[in-house]
């Protein structure tokens, strides 16, 4: 748990005086000298590799650097704001902010209905500002949490944000820090909670000045995606609780997504960090839950499981299993990630909405038939982020589809109702609230990259994530370093207001309207599991068991009639040609009901 006595503040702090306090970590490094506003400053050693110097009349808008020994002028790595970008200096903000829902607790998991955004190509403008004015309408949609896709400072002015630098300053490119409180207060005020995807696992490979003065920061191995934080190193741990704890006190998000929570090691505290992590929030944010998703490749289910009478870790982690069986059974691509699930998908399938996860302890081909995966038939559905694309599995794509764009309409319908009827936590890709099929590629700003190799990179990731790729692959690959492809990504909302996008959009709402009334009563209530039910190829029948009812799913996705079991009570949506008395359905049909 967060202790004052044994972890060092990072950043500028502000004492009972009004002087300003203002540390950095440089073990490679003699002692630095500080520069605010152009004076400059001995910085005094206070031991294994920290420096301080202390200020007064410093205030909000101070503009401050670090002087290497070399000359080198570097930012504070606990920036709060880079104006002139990561090349120039930090900026002391005045985080006073005239909340207008600062009563505001959130709202229960089992309301969760999230929608994945990526700031700068959510709107044209790609800001905090504008991406408020589009709030309101997904609010009346019936979306209820907002997920921020990384918003820590990166090199350039465009990029996904999971090569970010400077952990607690947003990117300059989508507004101030008041641009993105007023986002947050914003829904807030019309009942949406805001989670924020944080990359912890591995720092960005450009404009990363920790490397040069701090080494020790860092593993000696990296990462695929970058150099890996030493977690083992208890002033490392104190950089990444306390940015924890900025975005959730200062900002207000109401939770954070995890990002590759399987790469968060090191040992050498008592607990492992993820577990520190977790621990650490319980504790120091009061007066509400904070909500903790986790995306993790081990398909643990230990940090959502109780033990005794302790709380889970997290609550609730992304389901990747249910959607690469999905992909398999309706695109019939098989390579790459999705080797796994080629065998018998449709059983895969049933599986992972019964019980969770599709593997839990079985052998995986992929690794070499070794075990894989934990038990999770005890866990709620809803602690299961399920979802059809989100950012990576459309943007590591060679076109950038979404699977909308890949299947037939009837067929996609069906999946969309499953996905926002069953008991797990569903998450949508930012357009699908209108039908979009507007593609999302992978895109950077890194001045000093290989053309070529971007490219090669691109199609070695596109393997992976669809499989083969066809023979004029490098002709239709985009160059990640072009603007153009963060053009191409970015959402039409034209195509919202035309008649096909108005339609989607009403047919969302509906679905969601009997999520909330059929669906949210039994999560509230003590979950019984999930069972499978026979039935042919191609086709569902789920059934999961609450305190409050039974939920009855029944689905259809060949393009052929079908005998499925009947279900009881009452049918609350049905879409296509399927009996619930006697299970007899038609090509594409789904029904759900509910048994009191």
């Amino acid at each position: 748990m967060f202790n004052a006595m044994k972890y060092r503040k990072w950043g500028v702090q502000f004492d009972a005086a009004g002087d300003a306090r203002f540390r950095i970590w440089a073990p490679g490094s003699d002692a630095p000298r500080l520069v605010i506003n152009g004076a400059e400053y001995e910085m005094r050693s206070e031991g294994n590799g920290w420096y301080e110097a202390v200020a007064a009349n410093v205030s909000g808008g101070a503009t401050y650097h670090f002087v290497l020994p070399d000359g080198r002028e570097i930012p504070d790595p606990a920036s709060h704001w880079q104006e002139g970008g990561l090349d120039g200096p930090s900026t002391i903000i005045d985080h006073d902010f005239a909340w207008r829902h600062e009563n505001w607790t959130g709202r229960p998991w089992h309301e969760a209905v999230i929608y994945e955004v990526h700031i700068g190509t959510f709107t044209e403008e790609g800001t905090f500002r504008a991406a408020e004015k589009k709030l309101e309408r997904l609010a009346e949609l019936g979306i209820t949490v907002i997920e921020v896709m990384p918003l820590a400072s990166f090199q350039g002015d465009r990029g996904w944000g999971y090569d970010g630098v400077l952990q607690f300053a947003p990117q300059r490119d989508y507004g101030s820090p008041d641009d993105l409180k007023a986002l947050i207060d914003a829904a807030h005020g019309l009942g949406m909670m805001v989670l924020l995807d944080v990359v912890y696992n591995h720092f960005g490979p450009e404009g990363n000045f920790l490397q040069t003065y701090a080494p020790d920061f860092f593993q000696k191995n990296e990462t695929p995606w970058g150099p890996a934080p030493d977690f083992d190193s208890v002033d490392v741990r104190s950089y990444f609780l306390q940015n924890a704890l900025y975005w959730l006190q200062t900002y207000r998000f109401d939770g954070l997504r995890i990002d590759a929570a399987d790469h968060l090691a090191g040992g050498g505290g008592e607990v492992d960090f993820l577990t520190e992590l977790a621990q650490t929030i319980r504790y120091k944010v009061t007066g509400r839950h904070v909500y903790l998703v986790i995306e993790d490749a081990r398909n643990t289910a230990k940090p959502m499981t109780p033990e005794e009478d302790a709380p889970p870790l997290v609550d609730a982690q992304w389901n990747d299993d249910f959607h690469h069986v999905v992909h398999v059974m309706t695109t019939g691509e098989d390579g790459g990630l999705y080797q796994d699930f080629v065998s018998d998908p449709e059983s895969l399938l049933r599986r992972s909405l019964a019980t969770g996860f599709v593997y839990q302890g079985d052998p995986r081909p992929s690794r070499d038939f070794a075990g894989s995966g934990e038990r999770s038939d005890h866990l709620s559905p809803q602690t299961f982020v399920n979802f059809l694309h989100n950012h990576d599995q459309a943007g590591n794509r060679l076109c950038g589809e979404r699977l909308r764009a890949l299947l037939e309409p009837a067929l996609f319908d069906i999946l969309e109702c499953i996905l926002l009827l069953s008991p797990q936590t569903p998450l949508m890709f930012m357009g699908d609230d209108h039908a979009s099929t507007q593609p999302f590629y992978f895109f950077s700003d890194h001045p000093k990259h290989d053309r070529e190799a971007a490219i090669k990179g691109r199609l070695r990731q596109a393997e992976m994530f669809q499989g083969a790729l066809p023979e004029n692959a490098r002709d239709l690959v985009q160059d990640p370093n072009d603007v153009r492809t963060r053009l191409l990504s970015t959402l039409n909302w034209r195509q919202a207001d035309e008649e096909d996008g108005r339609r989607a959009s009403a047919i969302l709402a509906g679905l969601l309207a009997k999520r909330r009334q059929y669906v949210w009563p039994l999560l509230a209530s003590e979950f019984g599991g999930g069972t499978a039910l026979g039935s042919p190829a191609r086709t569902l029948a789920i059934d999961w068991a609450f305190a409050a009812g039974r939920l009855q799913l029944r689905a259809n996705l060949s393009d052929a009639p079908a005998d499925l079991p009947p279900v009881e009570g009452e049918i609350f949506h049905r879409l296509g040609d399927i009996d619930g008395q006697t299970g007899k359905s038609c090509s594409y049909s789904v029904l759900f009901a509910v048994a009191r």
